[in-house]
Order: structure tokens, then C-alpha cells, then sequence
């Protein structure tokens, strides 16, 4: 069902497993970026509890390299204060969504903050721009923690 939704929204999907659909889904975000939609990409290309940055995947990254199109890094964080987020906000691992859905709603909040740093483009190739915005997010990361 949420995925149902999340289509209806205008998500595309990646299935990490047919690297053959990477052609397709660059023409997509090619088409959005042409229609100025708003286009939000996740390139760590899986889930984690959150403590690192995961290497950033670049193939998804072609529609925007030599665009012009403005770039931005974010970072978001999430907070619980009668829990550990890693482990019961976070989906990932084996987890199954029910129990983990149930759990979830047993919270009393979920705190989530948000960063964002404009990134200076160029002309770089996809694997330098996965580099440089995961480097931008790591920075993000570095000043959310000293704050």
C-alpha cells in the first residue's frame, strides 16, 4: 500500500538487482529534470541504522552531470527519546515491516532534523559528483554533530 502511494506520488523505483534498468530510469529523471520537477535521490542505493554515510552508488547521478541543473546535499537525522533509532526507526537489515511498523507506533515522538548545502556543480563526471556530494554529506554531518 505504500508503495501504491508512493508511485501515485510520482516515486520511481529502483529494483537494486537488474542494474539493466539504469538506462530507463536516467531517462525518467531526464524527463522530470526537463519538466523542472523536483527530483529527491537517496544514492546510497540501500538502508542502514543511520550512524554512517554509505558510499554513494553514481549511476543515477548521469541525468544531472553537464545540466546546469541546481544541486543540493541534505542530511537527515532522526531522534528518539525512549529509544535507539538504529534499531527501531531505521528500516533495515532483515527487519519484516509489520512488527517493525507496530513498534514504531508505540513511540511516544520522532524528533528529525534536516540540513542542506548548495552544491557547486560543474562538470563533473558522475563517479566525482557521487564523491563529491557524499564528501558534502559527510560535512553536513561533521557540523549536525558540533552543533
Amino acid at each position: 500500500m505504500f508503495g501504491w502511494f508512493a508511485a501515485l506520488g510520482g516515486t520511481l523505483f529502483a529494483d537494486r538487482k537488474r542494474h539493466t534498468q539504469v538506462g530507463l530510469l536516467n531517462r525518467q529523471l531526464r524527463n522530470a529534470l526537463e519538466e523542472d520537477a523536483l527530483v529527491v535521490l537517496f544514492p546510497e542505493g540501500t538502508s542502514s541504522d543511520g550512524q554512517t554515510v554509505l558510499p554513494f552508488k553514481s549511476p543515477l547521478l548521469e541525468p544531472v552531470t553537464n545540466s546546469g541543473h541546481a544541486l543540493s546535499a541534505s542530511l537527515i537525522e532522526y531522534y528518539l527519546d525512549d529509544g535507539d533509532v538504529g534499531q527501531e526507526l531505521c528500516y533495515w537489515k532483515e527487519m519484516t515491516l509489520l512488527p517493525h511498523l507496530i513498534n514504531l507506533l508505540s513511540k511516544r515522538g520522532i524528533k528529525a532534523s534536516v540540513l542542506f548545502s548548495e552544491v557547486r556543480q560543474g562538470s563533473l563526471h558522475r563517479k566525482e559528483l557521487a564523491t563529491h556530494l557524499h564528501s558534502e554529506v559527510l560535512r553536513l554531518k561533521e557540523r549536525s554533530i558540533s552543533a
